[in-house]
């Protein structure tokens, strides 16, 4: 665990108000209070509604009840100064420049580390996010799951939680028979014509499909025109099916996402894991049978119609193998919680997934799904259809071509996953303050201009003391260094409420404040005390920017 100022002035707070009350009204029973930073600072650092919670144990009028609170207090060997009563009872207080120094010296203290926190005490959890059917290409909905998931990911591994990142491949099921049928028909068309081998129906369209079936024909030839068709099928499969799989690990790689484990669903199936979780439902009295299929009682856990476990021809349904996946997950490997990121096109899969844990005898309230929405493509200011090889939706990879990485991440980011998002492609390539990621950016590369411009002069950063620290009086610089100690709590945040979008907006607003603070205040031509205590300031900034960028794994560069 790394320094937390906001955490330690707030239990500091709490200490020194609970002691005032004591002291005030010995005897009287003390409810809970909250402490929070006020949205205008100018008010106060810190305020707190302990008097007014408080009137009716204490016996007195809120306002009366804080001026003895206030009288009571020694803010001796605290962040705290200062004090004041505010509108029918609130207590503002405000922080000791101590607070501002030893803020920046945490930053710089803590490093690379410095936000991190032991918030989540080790819990295991996983991220399952994009978990793309493997029979195509990734599309943009994949491409916002991505980095919605990935950076929720980190999130939670810097707030103290011990964390998974995993992709489940459907390499089972309707998807891969209709997979099969599409390539056999793609491959006989190259011997024997299109007019000669129809397409099916419901068949895979992609162009994708055409480029596999011609490979496996480089491969082989027509050794297997004449094969059984159940042959051919699954020839084509094995070949094509792990193709597709490394060509979406080799995507996500380039989209700088790495996955701890790819856990097939083929897999549960082949284990005999999805009868089982059948036979658990059974011995539990959870399933009936009807119509010569095996029925799960889903309406006694919340939803709107019952399920059918195993189909009449003994097929069991994707449903069934979700509930032995998600199984898996908890009881035989042991995480304490889950956390998927779905379309929100699945919002009705949700409560009956979750009910069907309770049912098996795990705990339901432990998974969490995060429904993301859509994205719009916005260019010129208006909805966008961009098509390219495929003639259908746009890839990820195509979207990779168009825009930077880094903007990618970025842009899918500013909005909390159940907010549709639109992403605009022109403002995504431009190279002014106007582009977000490109503003935090230059925030970056503008402190270490500041820094190499110095070092041509011979003036290095050096430690600072405490005294010189103490220097740091303007509101411009205040600003900044009470932005700097909420990364802790906003990370936590982020990782509490599964909305990485607090760090964009968060390092947004880091960056802003730093230019303000750049505009106002010198550095280079300062009293070198002053100096370097600015610099210290410089260089804090610059290691948050860096941490939370490194969060979201997008690039700091050092000069634009």
């Amino acid at each position: 665990m790394t320094a937390n100022r906001i955490a330690d002035a707030q239990k500091q707070l709490d200490t020194l108000i609970r002691a005032a009350y004591a002291k005030a009204f010995p005897g009287k029973e003390m409810r809970d209070f909250i402490i929070e930073i006020p949205k205008d600072t100018s008010h106060g650092d810190f305020a707190s509604n302990a008097a007014m919670v408080n009137a009716k144990n204490a016996g007195k009028a809120p306002r009366d009840i804080a001026a003895a609170l206030l009288e009571a207090m020694d803010f001796t060997g605290s962040y705290f100064v200062a004090a004041e009563t505010a509108g029918p009872g609130f207590m503002n207080f405000r922080l000791g420049q101590n607070w501002f120094s030893d803020s920046v010296q945490s930053v710089l203290d803590c490093g690379a580390d410095y936000g991190r926190s032991d918030y989540g005490h080790g819990e295991k959890v996983m991220v399952e996010f994009v978990s793309a059917n493997p029979t195509g290409p990734m599309h943009m909905g994949n491409a916002r799951g991505g980095a919605i998931g990935d950076c929720l990911a980190s999130a939670l591994d810097f707030a103290g939680y011990e964390v998974c990142r995993e992709f489940y491949i459907n390499d089972a099921g309707n998807q891969i028979v209709k997979f099969g049928k599409s390539l056999e028909a793609r491959y006989l068309q190259l011997y024997l014509g299109e007019d000669a081998v129809e397409f099916p129906e419901d068949g895979y369209q992609g162009e994708d499909i055409k480029v596999r079936a011609k490979e496996f024909a480089d491969l082989h030839g027509d050794k297997y025109v004449n094969a059984p068709s159940e042959e051919r099928t699954q020839a084509l499969i094995d070949y094509a099916l792990p193709a597709n799989v490394e060509g979406l690990r080799r995507d996500l790689e380039k989209y700088r996402i790495q996955y701890d484990v790819w856990f097939s669903e083929k897999s549960l199936h082949e284990s005999g894991a999805v009868m089982d979780v059948v036979k658990l439902l059974s011995d539990r009295g959870m399933t009936y049978e009807k119509d010569g299929a095996v029925w799960y009682k889903a309406t006694e856990f919340g939803a709107e119609k019952d399920e059918v476990l195993v189909r009449a021809n003994g097929i069991p349904t994707y449903f069934t193998a979700d509930i032995a996946y998600h199984y898996n997950k908890f009881a035989v490997r042991g995480f304490d919680r889950v956390i998927d990121v779905w379309g929100a096109d699945h919002h009705g899969h949700v409560a009956r997934m979750k009910g069907s844990m309770d049912a098996i005898g795990l705990d339901g309230s432990k998974l969490d799904v995060v429904l993301m929405q859509l994205v719009r493509l916005m260019k010129d200011g208006q909805p966008f259809k961009m098509s390219k090889r495929t003639g259908k939706a746009i890839t990820l990879t195509d979207l990779l071509e168009e825009i930077p990485i880094d903007a990618a991440r970025f842009f899918f980011n500013m909005r909390e996953p159940n907010s549709t998002l639109d992403f605009d492609l022109d403002l995504a390539v431009e190279e002014t303050s106007q582009n977000p990621v490109y503003y935090v950016q230059y925030a970056h590369a503008r402190i270490c201009s500041i820094l190499k411009n110095l070092a041509a002069e011979g003036i290095s950063p050096r430690p600072v003391t405490a005294a010189e620290l103490d220097l740091l009086t303007t509101s411009e610089e205040k600003e900044l260094i009470r932005k700097l100690a909420t990364l802790p709590e906003e990370i936590i945040g982020a990782a509490k409420n599964y909305d990485p979008a607090r760090l964009t907006h968060y390092v947004i607003d880091t960056a802003t404040l730093f230019h303000k603070f750049y505009n106002a205040c010198r550095v280079k031509g300062e009293e070198e005390p002053l100096m370097q205590a600015r610099l210290a300031l410089c260089m804090a900034t610059r290691i948050v920017i860096e941490n939370v960028l490194g969060l979201l794994k997008i690039t700091a560069p050092e000069s634009m």
